[in-house]
């Protein structure tokens, strides 16, 4: 039997209808009729998770695995306000994450009631709409909350996808579960806009007759990179394709274009006159600063909801369109043409950064961590997803990763990483492994999500811990700073040791380079799990090693 208010039924139909499966639900009173009317549903799975900030990274995680819509559900009062972070990760990488809001009555918001706040319109700008749909009382009022809630749903679906917020004021009696049915709602099909297929390929065939264009890829999901690898072969004859492993399915190493770029003594020679850019962010400062030094004739986004992304400060088209209509096109013009002397001397100077980058042995730290981490990977075959933490991890991995990593870059936050791979984990439990490379201050600050029923024997954490934000010890200048390590970088004495005994983590550490091949061959050989295994290394040393490294490239390059 279901709950006798008609708005929670009708929401409960629609999200059927669209096809929803997977359900993030919180503990609460308000939402419990919500709860009580998806866990009835056989074709949604519910997953509980108490913690409201780690349940919205949570749901992004399962998104990530399943590319679908993901509801989490919270009850009413500022447990709403605690999954702001994750939909404001999810607004900028475009992912499909419903947030479903149980609200008190409008009469009592601001009459001192409990747990009553402004709940309608609070995660705004950075949900694609939000609607607030009170309990109708007539065919007139059903009928708006019907298409309140189409209209969300779809918003959710459109131009790319992106979060959405669904607010349901319930009054008393909350459990009251006397309605034998579901009504049959009607659910609207919007259907999207298509580009103009000619724009799109006059555009290909520009990029293909500049001097010197180049192509920039941002952050994909692999759902869409997976279907690059031959094209951004073709076009590469003709244009450097410069992209991150967060847009890289392909099995190899990463492009070293930072490298490339850290080393540059005639950086006119390397730039473009067509710049044509794709997806989200980029990790790389060196590469946007230089962009923005160029004066390319040509600069395009191909935006998937039309946005005037001007990242480079030079755009001059935007087009509203997939990027894998723009890929095909460009590989087909490319098809047949001769290799250009830009690509070439690009291709060069990134085999050349390959090589230096391959050979460099660093001394015991994080940097040692994630190249053994990746080596030993290779060696032993050991198949899984990738997670990095922001900062210095994502950079780390940048370098190393063989393979796609995700990493929520939308914010580039420090919240949220360790619950998005434990979403992850869980959605993919019987068919994949899931690794996280984190440091440590986003590792405790999001330490809930492994308080977590759900999690699962698949998911493994490498956790960089060098007592505080190591990479600001990496700032140039900021040393000068008296207050840099206690009070900027956060310095702690931490260890995640306790927090795996209390969450029956099996906990494994390191403290020099012999203990981490220890670790990590313990940790890829583990039965049980999950498993994480602590690194210890010393921050400034970490940023030395760092130094060394990129140094290596600018010396390489000053003998030329």
């Amino acid at each position: 039997m279901y709950t006798i208010h008609s708005n929670v039924n009708i929401l409960t139909s629609l999200l059927v209808k669209y096809g929803i499966t997977k359900a993030v639900v919180c503990p609460g009173s308000r939402n419990s009729p919500i709860v009580h009317n998806l866990d009835l549903c056989s074709g949604i799975e519910c997953f509980p998770v108490t913690d409201e900030r780690s349940a919205g990274f949570f749901a992004l995680g399962m998104i990530l695995d399943s590319n679908e819509p993901v509801v989490v559900c919270v009850t009413s009062g500022s447990a709403l306000l605690n999954v702001a972070p994750a939909v404001a990760e999810a607004y900028y990488q475009n992912q499909p994450l419903i947030v479903v809001s149980a609200d008190r009555p409008t009469q009592w918001i601001d009459m001192s009631d409990g747990q009553t706040i402004r709940q309608n319109g609070a995660l705004e700008p950075h949900v694609r709409i939000s609607v607030n749909v009170p309990e109708p009382h007539d065919r007139e009022e059903h009928w708006h909350c019907n298409r309140l809630i189409n209209e969300a749903l779809n918003a959710a679906i459109v131009h790319d996808g992106g979060p959405v917020h669904i607010n349901v004021p319930i009054s008393d009696p909350l459990f009251d579960y006397s309605v034998d049915r579901l009504p049959d709602e009607r659910r609207i099909i919007l259907h999207d806009s298509v580009t103009n297929p000619e724009t799109i390929y006059d555009l290909a065939q520009e990029f293909c007759e500049a001097k010197r264009p180049m192509l920039v890829i941002g952050q994909l999901p692999t759902s869409v990179v997976g279907d690059f690898i031959e094209p951004i072969e073709q076009i590469g004859r003709i244009a450097p394709v410069l992209r991150e492993k967060l847009a890289d399915d392909n099995i190899c190493p990463s492009v070293p274009f930072d490298e490339v770029l850290a080393g540059l003594t005639n950086p006119d020679d390397y730039r473009p006159d067509f710049i044509l850019y794709m997806g989200g962010t980029l990790v790389s400062k060196r590469l946007k600063k230089f962009l923005r030094d160029c004066h390319p004739s040509r600069s395009v986004v191909v935006d998937g909801r039309g946005a005037h992304r001007d990242t480079f400060m030079h755009l001059t088209d935007v087009v509203e369109g997939h990027p894998t209509d723009m890929i095909e096109a460009l590989a087909e013009e490319a098809e047949g043409k001769e290799p250009t002397a830009f690509a070439q001397r690009w291709q060069e100077a990134l085999d050349e950064a390959r090589d230096k980058s391959q050979s460099f042995l660093p001394h015991y730290s994080q940097m040692l961590a994630v190249k053994r981490f990746h080596e030993m990977m290779r060696e032993g075959d050991v198949d899984g997803e990738l997670f990095y933490g922001n900062s210095t991890a994502v950079r780390l991995g940048n370098i190393y990763s063989g393979q796609y990593i995700y990493v929520n870059r939308g914010v580039n936050g420090i919240e949220g990483t360790l619950s998005t791979a434990v979403g992850y984990a869980v959605s993919c439990k019987d068919s994949e492994d899931v690794f996280c490379v984190i440091g440590d201050l986003s590792f405790f600050y999001d330490q809930n999500a492994l308080w977590n029923q759900n999690l699962d024997s698949n998911l493994s954490i490498l956790l960089l811990n060098n007592g505080g934000g190591g990479i600001f010890n990496q700032l140039s200048g900021l040393e000068a700073s008296g207050s840099r390590d206690r009070l900027v970088a956060a310095a702690h004495s931490t260890s995640a040791k306790g927090i795996c005994e209390e969450n029956d983590i099996v906990y494994l550490s390191a403290n020099n380079a012999q203990e981490l091949d220890e670790g990590l061959r313990a940790m890829f050989e583990s039965d049980e799990g999950p498993v994480l295994l602590e690194v210890f290394t010393d921050a400034e040393e970490d940023a030395r090693v760092m130094k060394e490294y990129w140094n290596l490239f600018a010396r390489a390059t000053d003998k030329k």
